[in-house]
């Protein structure tokens, strides 16, 4: 853990945990930019547009992907939905291919915490039909009480909509009893601007410790694995 823990009264009272998919429970190996790349070459970006647009997008990790092809092709609607299309229809086609592994002890975590009545979200940046090809991949769906994509929920982070959603559609009574886990600067203020209690980062995907203080990070930890001990303490999924 690289920064300090929960409070004791936060942690016992988190009932429902949102969880980032891409670089949080889930990494692709960098096939996400490569499928990017591969919709902006399509499009006809190349040379140094090329090398500018794909420095936006990492740039701009956690937030929902249509929005991203938005920004990068601000003048031309149609564009950003064709790029957007081309590279779900590309990233669908490396999953096919394996590209995707659990970040280890996830599904570990996941069970954990539902096992100590802990109500858990998957989230994405990603469209529905991406995100219900990585829980098929992985095996993973019915893991989760829940599934979010910015389709969802109307907007996708930064915006709290996702956050907001998952309260809602779970019965949650009081959002400060929310705990919100991401690699992104983007997934920290979503959680924060949604009133979530805890907003953790994780240093298993796009950006560092840093990056995730600065965005108001409550917490800091290497990897979703160790959720369950900042919320209860080592042995925590032993004991679930």
């Amino acid at each position: 853990m690289t920064a300090q823990n929960l409070s004791p009264a936060i942690a016992s009272g988190i009932r429902l945990a949102v969880l980032d998919m891409n670089g949080t429970t889930v990494v692709d190996g960098g096939a996400a930019e490569r499928a990017v790349a591969t919709a902006l070459r399509e499009a006809g970006v190349a040379g140094e547009r090329l090398e500018a647009a794909l420095a936006i997008s990492r740039r701009s990790a956690g937030l929902d992907r249509a929005q991203v092809f938005e920004r990068l092709f601000p003048d031309d609607g149609a564009a950003a939905r064709a790029a957007s299309r081309a590279f779900a229809t590309e990233y669908d086609r490396m999953i096919g291919e394996g590209c995707l592994r659990a970040v280890p002890g996830a599904e570990a975590t996941v069970h954990a915490l539902r096992e100590h009545g802990v109500l858990v979200a998957l989230a994405t940046g990603f469209g529905r039909h991406t995100q219900n090809s990585v829980l098929e991949a992985l095996g993973w769906m019915g893991l989760a009480d829940l599934s979010l994509c910015p389709e969802d929920a109307g907007r996708g982070r930064p915006f709290p909509d996702m956050v907001l959603t998952a309260v809602l559609a779970l019965d949650i009574e009081d959002v400060r009893t929310v705990l919100v886990a991401g690699d992104t600067a983007a997934d920290i203020t979503s959680g924060l601007r949604a009133g979530a209690g805890a907003a953790v980062g994780v240093l298993t995907g796009a950006q560092g410790a840093g990056d995730l203080r600065a965005a108001g990070a409550t917490a800091v930890v290497r990897s979703v694995a160790d959720l369950p001990a900042l919320l209860w303490g080592r042995g925590a999924i032993a004991a679930g």
